[in-house]
């Protein structure tokens, strides 16, 4: 048996006519740049997350830079971050000639430890930027309330997290900018890249529509230097059908977790996912904490099973971000969860006996 790490075939099957009926018109009309659909998806992304305004941009990184510049965090400003997520989230800040901070994560969630961030804050700290990871929104209350007693903005990587919620709250809808990616392996995947940002301020949404198309306002008028960072028509015509199974593949992504979660209970090699309590997590990726992971991983390839290692390296002790003077063992948690974790196939059309393989298997690994 084979057990992909992600199916898109299967993904698109029952919506391909739906998908290339949107894309006709888009063809029809060739309005490729900024049309109907971009504005369509965005007041539809609004309403699904209950936020006032969505901006689309090119990609989930482009997202990230749009937010930093509208909230005008420049050279020598610090954001504290985690270093247990994708490059992105500190390239972004880097870009933008600021400086990351990191903060290590809670050994339960994988998310920056909101406990150990007040302790990075200087003077200089303008932001935090809390990464929802693995689909799990991050402790934003705990977070906004660092916040807002050291007046410091929050910019919410929302990546891997579209839907999740904390205490009920969606995430993305906490902070002062969210961002979203739509990188075709997220659970709301386009055809190629793309990426939102999302906030409840007026003002930053006026900054961040400028932004977005070099900064030009009005056209061929430039009071700021932006990106050329907009939707593409065809991407947005794509994620419109897609929303409408979002909540559904949540659910679904939702019952594999429980299925895992009860045939591996037993697995003492293992730790399965912990969602908190008060937080409804869309399972991006189901992630086991797990002994000699390298050799379990080579097990379950052997065996035609995709899995992945998210990340083998923290961003803390990449080489690019060296003059920032961190060394191994500032961050023990996430140095330690580098070498331990192991994301499983989670995607929502997975089969109950293509996850019993999966079980079977780890458990002939351990025994």
């Amino acid at each position: 048996m084979k057990v992909p790490m992600l199916d898109l075939h299967a993904q698109y099957e029952p919506m391909l006519d739906a998908i290339r009926s949107r894309m006709e018109k888009v063809f029809q009309n060739h309005h490729y740049i900024m049309g109907e659909e971009v504005h369509e998806l965005e007041a539809k992304m609004e309403a699904y997350l209950g936020i006032k305004h969505a901006i689309g941009c090119a990609s989930g990184t482009d997202a990230l830079v749009l937010a930093i510049k509208a909230l005008d965090i420049h050279e020598d400003d610090e954001v504290i971050t985690t270093p247990f997520t994708f490059f992105a989230t500190a390239s972004s800040i880097w870009r933008n000639h600021a400086k990351p901070v990191f903060v290590d994560i809670c050994p339960k969630t994988f998310n920056i430890d909101a406990s150990k961030i007040e302790a990075a804050i200087t003077p200089r700290t303008k932001a935090i930027m809390p990464v929802h990871l693995f689909g799990q929104c991050a402790d934003m209350p705990a977070i906004m309330e660092i916040a807002r007693k050291h007046k410091l903005k929050v910019i919410e990587d929302n990546a891997q997290g579209i839907g999740s919620t904390f205490d009920g709250q969606m995430s993305c809808s906490f902070g002062d900018i969210g961002t979203l990616s739509f990188f075709p392996s997220k659970n709301l995947g386009a055809m190629g890249d793309a990426g939102m940002c999302l906030t409840n301020d007026d003002e930053l949404a006026k900054s961040l529509r400028q932004l977005r198309v070099h900064g030009e306002n009005p056209k061929y008028f430039h009071k700021c230097v932006g990106l050329n960072s907009r939707l593409d028509t065809l991407q947005a015509a794509v994620l419109l059908v897609k929303l409408d199974y979002l909540a559904d593949w949540s659910e679904s992504r939702r019952k594999n977790a429980a299925y895992y979660n009860q045939q591996l209970k037993d697995v003492q090699q293992v730790i399965t996912p912990y969602i908190a309590a008060n937080a409804v997590s869309i399972y991006n990726q189901y992630t086991l904490i797990c002994e000699e992971r390298d050799a379990l991983q080579k097990h379950l390839q052997s065996k035609e099973i995709g899995c992945a290692v998210y990340y083998p390296l923290p961003l803390h002790l990449q080489e690019c971000f060296s003059s920032l003077g961190y060394q191994k063992g500032d961050m023990p948690i996430s140095e330690s969860y580098a070498g331990k974790v192991l994301s499983l196939p989670i995607y929502p059309e997975i089969s109950q006996e293509m996850q019993d393989y999966v079980v079977k298997s780890i458990k002939e690994f351990y025994a």
